[in-house]
């Protein structure tokens, strides 16, 4: 059985089984050790009985008031563990951190609008579209259906603090805004 567990730094050294995907967003070892020092109640990784790393996810807290949530910055599991629920139970624990320790409204993510797998995964999970970011990802220009495929989701959940349920709207995947407006 696999085991959940607090993200380390020496873990980085021991992620390209995950890392290495057409899906998965990749950044600099200070932006992971920026995340561990920061918010290291929100990075988790899963590891298999053999010490194997099967998954990891980063997360932060971040906004403002009524806009104050947790974030999933990234959440990622290697080809060989995908549909185990391990992605399903590290946002689990992420939500529920952003819930109990920093009392957030919300949390959200981000992913790519053609990546369909995750975002069926996501919407099982409870999360909805909130709005459309143009060129979140960049601009490779325009795919099938005249949209970018690099436009972003931004999908969010809400936590126990919203329970009028403000922060989600039913319209998102009409409300396009541009990658310059997110914040």
């Amino acid at each position: 059985m696999s085991v959940l567990r607090p993200f380390k730094a020496n873990d980085l050294f021991r992620f390209n089984n995950i890392n290495l995907d057409v899906w998965t967003e990749t950044y600099g070892i200070t932006f992971y050790l920026t995340y561990l020092h920061r918010w290291s109640d929100l990075c988790f990784t899963q590891e298999a009985p053999s010490g194997r790393l099967q998954g990891y996810i980063l997360g932060k807290a971040e906004g403002a008031q009524a806009d104050w949530h947790g974030h999933i910055t990234a959440v990622s599991v290697a080809p060989e563990y995908r549909r185990l629920s391990l992605a399903r139970n590290m946002c689990q624990r992420l939500e529920i951190v952003s819930d109990e320790i920093y009392k957030g409204i919300f949390v959200d993510l981000y992913v790519r609008c053609n990546n369909a797998l995750a975002i069926k995964m996501y919407e099982g999970m409870g999360y909805t579209v909130y709005r459309r970011v143009r060129e979140y990802y960049g601009n490779l220009g325009l795919g099938k259906d005249g949209r970018d495929e690099e436009d972003a989701f931004d999908m969010r959940k809400p936590l126990s603090r919203d329970a009028s349920q403000r922060s989600i709207r039913s319209n998102g995947r009409d409300m396009i805004v541009s990658a310059h407006d997110v914040a």
